[in-house]
């Protein structure tokens, strides 16, 4: 394609995204000849990476992509937007080291851009619709001339291929109107002979496509008329006599078998000159029309009497055809189209999705010889609904008794309106306009009470409290909406569902084999809620968790299927978020035990029987005991030893962690005022300490009645919790550091935390997280991140602790790293507080000091 006499036309980028929108590309499934055009394009400049970009409003979307492992970007972070800006041809040798290019997270990520060139897509409107684009994770030193050259060829040929694509689409789409077209379309060429004839031709005029081809035009006109005719489509042809052009005139068509018929006739040429082209006609049967016109002017006079000054809408239709006679101004408004599109045709006709049920009360009406009310809802071409409260009755005419049925039509929309939104307030959910509780639980009641086979999904959404506490109320609702839109996308006609809560959603599913199609569907939903959710202000994550249980096999009451899901949904918020989990017995013997050792640690708490084990942490220069940390520890008389995260877990669920939290940092404190004035102790607090308002006066009651300095105690908070309504749990993490006290963050690394945690809080000390000292020795990736963590801490002041050290080797890298304190089961497992206090008597280092030396 040749554009060097394209248009060069003012920069409009209205102008350029609608000139984009027109050539119907965008979203639409890979094409052979662009994927070719993306490989040569590779190939030719011996790059990892080609493309055929086209710049939307707000994002780059790849036509065809050669290398490139997903389908679009943000335009803001789109090289091809900067061609597209320039309207030339953009090489850029090393992208790190382009200013306009270097901190774009495409060039800074791993394996990013370094090398890029676009030559710009102009149509030949003149406007730029992107880029055909090729880029390399190598810097190179440009293009040459040859290779420039190169890419402008394929950039046009690109072009080529866009509008081309667009004209081909146009031409199918044409042919397919007119051969759908109740109208008859034909044409001739220059000498009248027919070269095309659709099938309303062959319907209109009586003869098969085979037997019109090449025949002249003459056959479709009356001997009498052929001279008339002939010298207006002579005119046509040669282009003259606008009168012959554009609009319908009535003529007289002649059929095969011989009969005259109304028509009307529209003419146009085709071609460009001799000796190609000639005219085209669209050619329309007005027998119908012309039968009800008549029919109309003798029944004037009794319309205009019907209709002076009728505020409803009225209308009559003939009894034996049910074709409309008249409609009023007032019917004409309310239906939303002319009395001359409505008169002369049926119902069916008209109105094909609800014309026969009209139909049908019309012939009630007929049959039962008395007026007859009936109310419907009509929806108008515009796609506005109408309620009408329709009276018919049948009226003699001048023709034959019952000739005419008269219909009176109220507009009942607002009344109707108005009774929709109680029901929908009643039974539908204001923000997502699902179901709601009281639905779910008419639904639920009614499928038990058939005893009717059905699975029931019940969804929580994860992640959602930390959207609505981070980013607004408001944010969260939009994200609920849009998971509303996805459920209703994910299920089958055979389900439904409900919003029950906050952001608890459930899915009802009817017919056969549920098991499996619950399976499928789970898995449909939680890929489709972990796919990120665009609002105005942010991109949130989400997903979600899911439990199942199927009716019968899971309960036969409401109570028990309500029950045994929220088995299911805790298992699969154990087992960890964006799972399903089916219910089975098992869970319901796990509650009851759980129920069980809930009341046991009610007793236990009650009678401050969880006890705690410290586990020394050393200084990694001297080896010495620095601190302790404090870890509960319980011992069921008949169970034995009961793991933390379980009984901490039940804790925090039944609501005893706020008192057995004070017991253990009023303990922790009393122990840790027994030894040497340097040695500190370390306490975890769990999230929920901080959403109960208490924690500040606990923290100050347990350092008044232990009598310990405050700057021994240290508190850890895990990763997680900063993510946690956020501004309430650094205010009261700076009231804590105000006492005095210290703080870690715990577990680093594997949260959901950002580095901005630290610019809100000065952390006194972080700990990696002992997945990352497990691999320290065969990961690079482990020890880079722990290389991180420790130059952080360096720069921001915070000591480093590294826990869960096992091996020696582990040992010697975290110190070489720089991790200023160790903890692990190689240097001392948790002891009771008396073998502590020994430990702390007797001067040792463990072996510290020598790793070091090694």
């Amino acid at each position: 394609m040749d554009l060097s006499n394209a248009p060069s036309i003012p920069f409009s980028e209205a102008g350029r995204l609608s000139a984009l929108l027109d050539l119907e590309i965008l979203d639409t499934p890979a094409e052979r000849d662009f994927d070719e055009l993306t490989r040569l394009a590779a190939t030719a400049l011996g790059v990892a990476s080609s493309a055929i970009s086209l710049i939307d409003k707000d994002r780059q979307w790849f036509k065809a992509r050669h290398g490139i492992p997903f389908t679009e970007t943000p335009r803001d972070v789109a090289f091809c937007n900067s061609a597209v800006a320039s309207r030339d041809l953009l090489v850029v040798p090393d992208a790190t080291l382009d200013e306009r290019f270097s901190s774009n997270p495409l060039v800074s990520q791993e394996g990013g851009i370094r090398f890029y060139a676009g030559a710009p897509l102009i149509a030949t409107s003149g406007h730029c619709l992107g880029a055909l684009c090729v880029f390399d994770p190598v810097a190179r030193e440009g293009l040459t001339e040859a290779q420039r050259a190169m890419l402008m060829d394929l950039a046009r040929l690109a072009t080529d291929l866009i509008e081309c694509r667009r004209l081909r689409n146009m031409g199918e789409i044409a042919a397919r109107v007119v051969d759908a077209t109740s109208d008859a379309v034909v044409a001739a060429d220059r000498k009248g002979t027919v070269v095309y004839w659709n099938p309303a031709a062959e319907r209109i005029f009586g003869r098969s496509r085979e037997d019109a081809l090449g025949r002249h035009v003459d056959m479709i006109i009356p001997a009498r008329l052929a001279k008339d005719y002939r010298e207006m489509f002579e005119r046509a042809t040669a282009g003259g006599g606008r009168g012959d052009l554009g609009g319908f005139v009535e003529m007289a068509g002649l059929r095969a078998d011989s009969s005259e018929f109304p028509i009307e006739i529209s003419l146009a040429r085709w071609g460009s000159g001799s000796p190609v082209g000639g005219f085209a006609a669209i050619i329309r049967d007005i027998t119908a029309r012309k039968a009800v016109e008549r029919e109309r002017e003798h029944t004037q006079s009794f319309l205009d009497t019907v209709v002076t000054n009728l505020p409803a809408m009225l209308f009559v239709k003939d009894t034996q055809t049910r074709q409309y006679l008249m409609v009023n101004q007032a019917g004409e408004d309310a239906i939303g189209r002319p009395a001359s599109e409505i008169i002369g045709h049926t119902d069916r006709e008209l109105f094909p999705r609800n014309g026969a049920d009209y139909e049908r009360r019309d012939s009630e009406t007929i049959a039962s010889g008395s007026a007859k009310v009936f109310e419907s809802e009509f929806i108008r071409d515009d796609g506005q609904s109408v309620h009408f409260r329709t009276i018919r009755k049948v009226i003699d005419g001048p023709d034959r008794p019952g000739q005419y049925l008269l219909g009176i039509s109220e507009d009942v929309t607002a009344t109707r309106l108005a009774e929709a939104e109680v029901l929908r307030l009643a039974h539908y959910d204001s923000l997502t306009g699902l179901l709601n509780r009281t639905s779910f639980t008419d639904g639920l009641y009614g499928l038990v009470r058939k005893g009717e086979p059905f699975a029931m999904l019940s969804i929580d959404l994860d992640r959602f409290k930390a959207i609505n506490d981070q980013f607004g109320h408001p944010v969260g609702d939009v994200v609920l909406s849009q998971v509303a839109d996805r459920l209703s996308e994910a299920v089958p006609q055979e389900g439904w569902v409900a919003r029950i809560g906050g952001d608890e959603f459930i899915v009802f599913l009817t017919g056969a084999q549920l098991r499996e199609r619950a399976d499928e569907l789970a898995s449909s939903i939680l890929n489709s809620l972990a796919d990120p959710f665009p609002t105005d202000r942010v991109v949130a994550h989400v997903g979600a968790s899911i439990g199942i249980v199927l009716m019968p096999q899971d309960g036969s009451t409401t109570e028990q299927l309500r029950e045994n899901v929220d088995l299911a949904l805790y298992r699969a918020k154990r087992m960890g978020k964006g799972k399903a989990c089916f219910f089975n017995p098992e869970m319901d013997a796990d509650a009851q035990d759980r129920r069980k050792l809930e009341t046991e640690l009610r007793e236990a708490v009650e009678r401050d029987e969880i006890d705690l084990a410290y586990q020394p942490i050393f200084s990694a220069r001297t080896g010495q005991i620095t601190s302790a940390e404090a870890l509960a520890r319980w011992t069921h008389p008949d169970r034995g030893p009961i793991r933390p995260d379980i009984f901490i877990s039940v804790a925090e669920e039944c609501g005893l962690i706020d008192r057995l939290g004070e017991q253990l940092l009023r303990r922790a404190c009393c122990a840790a005022q027994s030894w040497p004035d340097h040695v500190r102790v370390a306490v975890n607090l769990s999230p929920l300490q901080f959403h109960s308002g208490r924690l500040i006066e606990t923290v100050r009651r347990a350092i008044d009645s232990s009598g310990i300095r405050a700057n021994r105690l240290q508190l850890e908070v895990t990763e997680g919790l900063v993510i946690q309504d956020v501004d309430r749990t650094f205010q009261q993490l700076e009231e804590l550091r105000a006492l005095g006290i210290q703080v870690l963050i715990d577990d680093f690394g594997v949260g959901y935390s950002s580095l901005s945690c630290f610019q809100r809080f000065p952390f006194d000390k972080v700990k990696i997280d002992k997945s990352f000292v497990d691999e320290i020795a065969t990961s690079r990736t482990a020890k880079a991140i722990v290389q991180a963590v420790v130059g952080l801490g360096s720069a921001l002041g915070m000591g480093v602790v590294a826990e869960g050290i096992e091996t020696e080797e582990q040992m010697r890298l975290l110190i070489e790293g720089g991790c200023t304190h160790l903890q692990g089961y190689l240097l001392s497992k948790p002891v009771s507080a008396h073998v502590f206090q020994q430990m702390l008597a007797r001067p040792h280092n463990f072996g510290i000091k020598a790793t070091r030396a090694a």
